[in-house]
């Protein structure tokens, strides 16, 4: 098995493929309502458990932490977080599966898989929207994504995809990245 990592210390999504390529699951893990990078480590920590238990894994390829500043997006310290959790949680991968995390650059991998993402400006659709369009058509609409019912405001009793979505997306993208590399 293949397994794949989106890092966020909001939400960290997972896919595990087979080693055909083939999904196998996928699944996010909530850390929002953790109070600090150590609680949500150790949330990690037992769903990393809980799949080791659960499946035979043998390579784990984990989205590339951003290493650079862009205008209107991550402050220095927004990323200096985000990059300790990425190497705590890549370390428990280590610890866990006892095998190295390979590190993926996430438009090297989105590239490799054959996603064309165009500018939101150009077209409309935000990047995390075209990737989680492109894995839908890609599982042949099959997957059924989760989803919530909002329970107020002007669209209450709607029923949206739930935000974790889109990190079960891009960890369906390094894995299959990870296992074209693999083949």
């Amino acid at each position: 098995m293949i397994l794949g990592l989106d890092i966020s210390t909001s939400c960290t999504g997972w896919c595990l493929l087979d080693n055909m390529g083939t999904l196998s699951s996928m699944g996010y893990i909530s850390l929002k309502n953790k109070k600090n990078l150590f609680e949500k480590a150790e949330t990690v920590k037992e769903c990393l458990s809980l799949l080791h238990i659960q499946n035979d894994i043998k390579k784990i390829f984990i989205e590339e932490n951003l290493q650079s500043f862009r205008s209107g997006f991550s402050s220095a310290q927004t990323l200096s977080t985000l990059a300790r959790f990425n190497g705590i949680v890549s370390y428990l991968c280590f610890e866990e599966f006892y095998s190295e995390p390979i590190f993926l650059n996430v438009n090297s991998s989105r590239k490799n898989v054959g996603i064309k993402i165009e500018r939101e400006k150009n077209c409309g659709i935000s990047t995390k929207q075209q990737v989680l369009d492109w894995v839908t058509s890609n599982l042949s609409g099959s997957y059924v994504w989760p989803t919530k019912t909002l329970r107020g405001g002007p669209r209450r009793g709607q029923v949206v995809l739930e935000p974790g979505c889109y990190d079960m997306a891009d960890a369906y993208v390094i894995a299959s990245a990870g296992a074209k590399m693999n083949t």
